[in-house]
């Protein structure tokens, strides 16, 4: 049977640039102390000498690939966003010169599979949009034997345990290899609008029963209470649906066969459904990220439960009118349950036909590193590092209650459970009926026993469990 491949990534935020942007991250830099003796940003032409010094403390010859030149290719995402004007002092430390192709996510995601099944030896390094595709194809090159080349990485500079235990985790193939490196980091968090829960005496919910029953003291008029995604497709409900499964105990997938019809599963969907039928906006059926998030920032929403990088956005007051009293929380769990929230890490690998494959890896390894995690991260970038998390430059971009929120569902969440389901071949074949399921839940057309074993059923036919 031929696998499906969907797109079922969280939503990708937009980091625009400018020179005030730049600015702004030098103000955070200098209070985390990172500017030159002599007053001057990191960024500047002028300093890249004095910046070098972060990266020669490595036991890495930076030297050796000089001369080299590779393709980085991804979509127009905030990873790129920071990374591309960074690389003048990649440059400057390496001597290899990056090209960088980007493209629209629709544009990418058609368009990059198609070269790499040709076997075209660029791009050398590309954001990889779907692991279990591009690692079963053959498209990634293992990682592991650079990580034991001398010349090209050291274990001790690098710090891998500054870089979040699921982060690590997550390149972890099914063969044992890693093929990719997790670049970013987000988590299922909560955001709640904090004057609509004054005004009804109410805290921020932690568990499925008070987000019910705060969500429904919400509800009044033209504003919900509660606005989550259950569009009918793989790409909307099953994100954070799957963060209620797994903080009610249960599992997607578990030993190659799906576990939705578990007492667990069934319990936490008929929470997101009555959380959703009772608390929610109109028409929440046809909910996706965006109406969710949009909802927020309009204020006629007072909670809301998805990835934690709509931060940015809700804290913009150009955008938002949110902004300035949202407080972040962490995920809810079912009754006496431990919180385990839905998360991502984006990735980026090497592709397996490269011609320039130690200039890649080197790329890779300056890319996460975590001098350059924290600069990207005083422009608000999410990175996979603790270090960068922690910094007064990141939590003034991001937002220092929202980070501390992020930062805590990341650390609850279970990357393992979340790549069962994720990275499974065919989890196009899992998420579009568990989508198609959870909206039946929310909008009264099936129980949430009926939805989740009939899914289960049609799900374990498919992949043949």
């Amino acid at each position: 049977m031929k696998k499906k491949y969907i797109n079922h990534l969280p939503p990708i935020k937009q980091l625009n640039l400018t020179r005030r942007h730049f600015v702004k991250a030098t103000s955070a830099l200098a209070g985390a102390g990172i500017l030159s003796s002599y007053g001057l940003p990191l960024y500047a032409a002028s300093n890249v000498d004095e910046m070098m010094k972060m990266y020669e403390g490595a036991n890495i010859d930076w030297q050796s690939q000089k001369g080299s030149s590779i393709v980085l290719s991804g979509l127009e995402h905030p990873w790129m966003s920071s990374i591309e004007p960074l690389l003048p002092h990649f440059k400057k430390l390496t001597g290899i010169d990056v090209q960088v192709q980007k493209q629209s996510e629709s544009e990418y995601v058609a368009e990059v599979p198609v070269k790499l099944g040709a076997g075209n030896p660029t791009p050398d390094v590309y954001m990889v949009w779907s692991y279990g595709q591009a690692a079963n194809a053959g498209w990634l090159e293992s990682l592991d034997q650079h990580f034991d080349n001398p010349d090209l990485f050291d274990k001790n500079w690098y710090d891998l345990n500054d870089i979040f235990s699921s982060a690590r985790s997550f390149p972890i193939w099914n063969d044992g290899e890693s093929y990719v490196m997790s670049i970013t980091a987000e988590a299922q968090t909560m955001f709640a609008n904090q004057n609509m829960l004054d005004a009804v005496g109410e805290g921020v919910p932690t568990t499925f029963d008070e987000l019910l029953s705060t969500g429904k003291k919400l509800k009044s008029g033209d504003v919900a209470g509660v606005a989550m995604r259950s569009k009918a497709d793989g790409t909307a409900g099953s994100w954070p649906g799957g963060g209620f499964v797994f903080s009610n105990g249960g599992v997607i997938i578990q030993d190659g066969k799906c576990m939705l019809d578990s007492p667990e599963a069934i319990e936490a969907i008929h929470y997101y459904g009555t959380i959703l039928k009772e608390a929610g906006p109109l028409g929440v059926g046809n909910y996706h990220w965006y109406e969710c998030l949009n909802d927020y920032m309009q204020e006629v929403c007072a909670i809301g439960m998805d990835s934690s990088n709509f931060a940015t956005d809700i804290e913009n007051p150009e955008k938002s009118n949110a902004a300035g009293h949202t407080t972040y929380g962490a995920m809810v769990s079912g009754p006496g349950k431990q919180a385990k929230p839905n998360m991502w890490h984006w990735m980026a690998g090497i592709n397996s036909k490269s011609q320039q494959k130690a200039a890649a890896f080197l790329f890779l390894t300056w890319a996460n590193s975590k001098p350059t995690c924290l600069m990207s991260s005083a422009l608000g970038l999410a990175t996979t590092r603790t270090s960068a998390w922690e910094s007064d430059g990141f939590k003034s971009a991001f937002g220092k209650q929202a980070a501390t929120a992020a930062l805590t569902n990341l650390q609850n969440a279970d990357g393992k459970i979340m790549k069962d389901c994720w990275f499974h071949p065919q989890s196009g074949e899992i998420l579009t009926p568990f989508g198609i399921a959870i909206n039946e839940v929310v909008t009264g057309t099936k129980s949430a026993e009926k939805a989740m074993t009939e899914a289960t059923a049609k799900i374990n036919k498919a992949i043949g469990a």
